[in-house]
C-alpha cells in the first residue's frame, strides 16, 4: 500500500492480486448530474427537427387535430346546432350501432371497397406489368398518361361527366342501342339495383391510374437480373408476373390498399354529385349520412359520433393493412 492510499483510507489489495489499472491519460469521469455531450447534441438535433416541423405542425393541429377533438366532444351531447346541448354520454354511439339506416350506410361503404380498392389494384397491377414490359417503346408514355389522367381531374368534374354518360340519352345507353342491345339500356343512376355499382365503377376508373403508377414505381426497383435468371430457367411472362413481380411489390400493395380503402370508406363528393345518396337510400354512405344528420336532420351529436366511429374504423383498417404487409424477418 502506498502512502497516498494510507492517507485516503483506501483498502489494501489482496495478496497476489494484480495492481489496479491506471486511468488512461486525458480521460475524465463526467461529474454527477451533468449531461454527457452526446445527449446534449441529440437533444439539440431533436429541437432543430421540431423547429422545421412547426410550419406544418401548427396548421395541422389547428385545422385537423383540434376539430377532431371538438367532434369527439360534440358526440357526447344531444344537440341540434341551435339550442343548448344536453349531455347524453354514449347514447349517440349506441344509436350509431343500432340504427338500421346507419348500418345500411356502413354496408354500402364496405361494398365500395370492391370498386375503390380490389378492382383498381387488380387493373393497376396488370396495367403496370404490361407497361413495364413495353418500357421505351413508342406510345408507352401516352398510355401511362391517359390511364393516370382521371386521378388529376377534380371529383366534382368526374361526377358531372359520368352523369352525362349514365343519363337516359347518355353515351352508355346510346352505345347499347347502336349495337342492338337497347333492351339493356337503363337509368343507371336512378336504379335501385344498379346505382351503387354504377358509382363504384366510376371510382374504379378514377383510382386505377394511381395504383398503376404505384406498381410501376415498384417494378423499377426490382433487379432485372432476377427476371433474366427466371427466363434462363424457362419462365414465361405469366410465371415472371406471379412468382417475381407480385411478391416483390408487397410494400406498394400496402400503400395502394391503404389509400384505396380510405377512399372507399370516406367517399362523399363523388356520390353527392352523382346520386346524392339516392335513389332512396340505395347509395347512402357514412359521409353522406353525416352531412344529412348534421346540416339537414338537426342531429349534430349523432353525426359527430358517426364521424368518430368512421375515423376509428379507417384508422384500424390502415393499421391492420400495415401490420399484415410487413415483411417477415
Amino acid at each position: 500500500m502506498t502512502t497516498a492510499d494510507r492517507l485516503t483510507g483506501a483498502p489494501a489489495p489482496a495478496p497476489g492480486a494484480p495492481p489496479p489499472a491506471k486511468r488512461a491519460a486525458g480521460s475524465a469521469v463526467p461529474r454527477h448530474g451533468r449531461t454527457p455531450p452526446s445527449d446534449r447534441r441529440r437533444r439539440r438535433r431533436r429541437a432543430v427537427a421540431l423547429l422545421y416541423l412547426l410550419p406544418a405542425l401548427l396548421p395541422y393541429t389547428l385545422f385537423a387535430v383540434l376539430p377532431m377533438l371538438h367532434t369527439a366532444y360534440l358526440s357526447l351531447f344531444d344537440w341540434d346546432g341551435v339550442t343548448l346541448p344536453s349531455f347524453t354520454g354514449l347514447g349517440n354511439y349506441r344509436r350509431v350501432v343500432t340504427d338500421p339506416q346507419l348500418r345500411a350506410a356502413a354496408w354500402h361503404a364496405g361494398a365500395l371497397i370492391l370498386f375503390f380498392s380490389v378492382l383498381p389494384i387488380c387493373v393497376g397491377l396488370v396495367s403496370a406489368a404490361i407497361v413495364s414490359r413495353r418500357a421505351g417503346r413508342r406510345g408507352t408514355a401516352l398510355v401511362r398518361t391517359v390511364l393516370f389522367l382521371p386521378q388529376v381531374i377534380p371529383l366534382v368534374a368526374v361526377g358531372i361527366l359520368w352523369r352525362w354518360v349514365y343519363a337516359d340519352d347518355g353515351t352508355l345507353n346510346q352505345a347499347l342501342r347502336a349495337v342492338g342491345l337497347g333492351g339493356l339500356a337503363d337509368a343507371w343512376l336512378g336504379s335501385f339495383t344498379w346505382a351503387l355499382p354504377a358509382v363504384g365503377l366510376i371510382g374504379t376508373w378514377v383510382v386505377s391510374g394511381l395504383c398503376m403508377v404505384l406498381f410501376l414505381s415498384g417494378t423499377q426497383r426490382i433487379d432485372q437480373e432476377i427476371y433474366e435468371a427466371a427466363r434462363m430457367d424457362g419462365a414465361g411472362p405469366v410465371r415472371e408476373f406471379t412468382a417475381i413481380t407480385v411478391p416483390l411489390l408487397r410494400p406498394e400493395f400496402a400503400v395502394a390498399l391503404s389509400i384505396t380503402v380510405i377512399a372507399a370508406l370516406s367517399s362523399f363528393d363523388l356520390i353527392y354529385i352523382t346520386t346524392g345518396g339516392g335513389p332512396g337510400n340505395s347509395t347512402v354512405v357514412p359521409g353522406i349520412l353525416i352531412y344529412r344528420l348534421a346540416f339537414g336532420g338537426g342531429a349534430v351529436g349523432v353525426a359527430s359520433a358517426l364521424a368518430v366511429v368512421l375515423t376509428a374504423v379507417i384508422s384500424l383498417a390502415v393499421l391492420v393493412i400495415n401490420r399484415l404487409s410487413r415483411e417477415t424477418p
